[in-house]
């Protein structure tokens, strides 16, 4: 058909659309079916995907596909909430935060100071019983989060609904205690974990022992996990929006509206973490320069690298970057990502490396941002993250000795 034979007999239907729209009644209803059903087109076309399953090993991948369905279905982001930031602003908001009773513990730590650990133990566990065979969770935290965070406290209940024992590991100074000695956390260094991970194992050195990391959280566990590849009680791994490649994470944080959005924040509220203890730096760090960081990299440049004895700035985002450890990781361990997470580039996803370890495999959404993955109408309750999480520890607990015969 000729364009503008098509361009008139469109504006001639426009034109009487908005006439019986003015005098009667139709244009409203037309112009909300017409929009709505060419959003729902693209939403089931472009939106609406399943993930990519990136594994090392075939046998990984029919264990996962034949153990967590949930990795071989549409996920189906929320409808009126599907892109990156939106995803990533929203769900501290939208999910709810289940109710979970606590019992601290602090431990102390080689060079003094100590680690807040909030447990549960859930000793009404039915389906185990005895608490020396109970399933333990170890759970880490994002940058400036705690035991605290909606997305810990989905993953605590639903650990409790499968009857295991969840301990979240509190970096230093953020969970309230004092700070002992003039030392906080990074990514890079996997001290604190390692001691976190010798301590919860030898309380329960019969019960099955897994770890889950989500952000920061994850980049500590990756690194964790390659420095000292199969030495580990660990039996399995999950992490959840992972940043593989700092300087690509920052590069991207950096860009104007992803600044305003998140990296501003993020800064504060590490300024504000490190502040409540300032006294404890002010002998090592120029804390009124750190005070004035604008940025998460800057931030790090001033304080993180100078505490842990960084030469430079890209000394210590190499080292905290878990991308080159991965081919070391020597037991099961599920990565999920978002390729639209604005805090973890897609071209940063080290694939071709995790293709080369039998024992890893990446799930990767086209939607969800960054710790977001909201699904369903109104997402309060779950997450396509906590559908994830539920379905690996399980399947690893429960059927984990199928990996070692397949």
């Amino acid at each position: 058909m000729d364009l503008r034979m098509l361009s008139r007999e469109i504006s001639l239907y426009l034109e009487h659309q908005v006439r019986v729209g003015f005098f009667g009644s139709g244009v409203g209803l037309s112009l909300i079916l017409g929009f709505s059903v060419a959003y729902a087109c693209y939403y089931l076309s472009s939106v609406a995907k399943k993930p990519q399953l990136v594994t090392g090993a075939e046998t990984f991948s029919r264990f996962l596909q034949d153990h967590c369905p949930v990795l071989t279905e549409t996920y189906y982001p929320t409808v009126w909430c599907w892109e990156s930031r939106g995803q990533t602003l929203l769900r501290p908001f939208i999910t709810s935060k289940p109710q979970v009773q606590y019992r601290n513990e602090l431990i102390k730590t080689a060079d003094g100071g100590q680690i807040s650990l909030d447990w549960f133990d859930n000793d009404k566990s039915k389906c185990y019983k005895d608490a020396n065979n109970r399933p333990t969770i170890l759970l880490l935290p994002g940058l400036t989060g705690t035991s605290k965070e909606s997305y810990i406290l989905h993953m605590i209940h639903l650990s409790e609904e499968l009857g295991y024992r969840c301990v979240v590991f509190n970096n230093r100074g953020v969970a309230g205690e004092s700070l002992l000695t003039p030392r906080t956390y990074c990514c890079a260094n996997t001290e604190d974990l390692e001691t976190v991970i010798h301590h919860v194992h030898s309380l329960y050195p019969s019960a099955p022992f897994l770890a889950a990391g989500v952000s920061m959280g994850g980049m500590l566990l990756l690194n964790y996990l390659g420095k000292i590849g199969p030495k580990t009680p660990l039996k399995a791994a999950a992490t959840f929006s992972v940043g593989w490649n700092t300087f690509a994470c920052s590069e991207s944080l950096e860009k104007p509206l992803n600044w305003l959005l998140f990296n501003y924040y993020l800064t504060a509220c590490l300024q504000s973490s490190v502040n409540k203890h300032r006294h404890m730096f002010v002998k090592q760090i120029d804390m009124d320069h750190v005070m004035k960081a604008k940025s998460i990299r800057e931030f790090d440049k001033r304080f993180t690298s100078v505490m842990f004895g960084y030469r430079t700035i890209d000394d210590y985002y190499t080292d905290a970057s878990p991308n080159h450890r991965l081919k070391s990781v020597a037991i099961p361990v599920l990565c999920l990502n978002s390729v639209d997470d604005v805090f973890s580039p897609s071209h940063a996803i080290p694939i071709e490396t995790a293709k080369q370890n039998p024992n890893v495999a990446l799930v990767l959404t086209s939607y969800g941002g960054h710790i977001g993955f909201l699904e369903g109408i109104w997402p309060r309750q779950s997450t396509y993250m906590d559908r994830v999480f539920k379905q690996f520890v399980q399947a690893m607990i429960e059927h984990g000795h199928e990996l070692s015969s397949m």
